[in-house]
């Protein structure tokens, strides 16, 4: 197995809806991003995956994001733009792109800071 990741960041604005604390108010971050896919073999090139084809796909996702309110966001009206809803999110839209019969996304980190995120992936 290999695991093939890329980093990266956006920018949005948030507040946690009914959050007993600061985070209820609005606010921003620079959201960082860890997107790891993982490979059951190498192609004929010697990769598991381009990551071109891993920035390509994240990209598409993250421009949706990018300096918006995210309670703004279709898919944040309902439920709190929290990192790990944003992990989930960002590991749901992903997964139609990043699939082949050798890949396949396994996990998405969301970091509000440098020193504090989550990972998502499934079993």
């Amino acid at each position: 197995m290999f695991d093939i990741f890329i980093d990266t960041h956006f920018s949005a604005g948030h507040h946690l809806r009914n959050y007993p604390g600061n985070c209820e108010h609005p606010h921003g971050h620079n959201w960082s991003v860890r997107v790891t896919v993982r490979a059951s073999e190498l192609d004929h090139l010697g990769m598991g995956v381009d990551f071109r084809t891993v920035k390509d796909a994240v990209n598409k996702v993250l421009d949706t994001l990018d300096h918006r309110n995210l309670n703004e966001h279709p898919s944040f009206l309902e439920i709190n733009p929290s990192s790990e809803n944003l992990a989930v999110y960002i590991f749901n839209e992903l997964k139609p792109d990043l699939r082949s019969d050798r890949y396949k996304v396994h996990s998405v980190t969301v970091g509000e800071t440098p020193s504090s995120g989550v990972t998502y992936f499934e079993e």
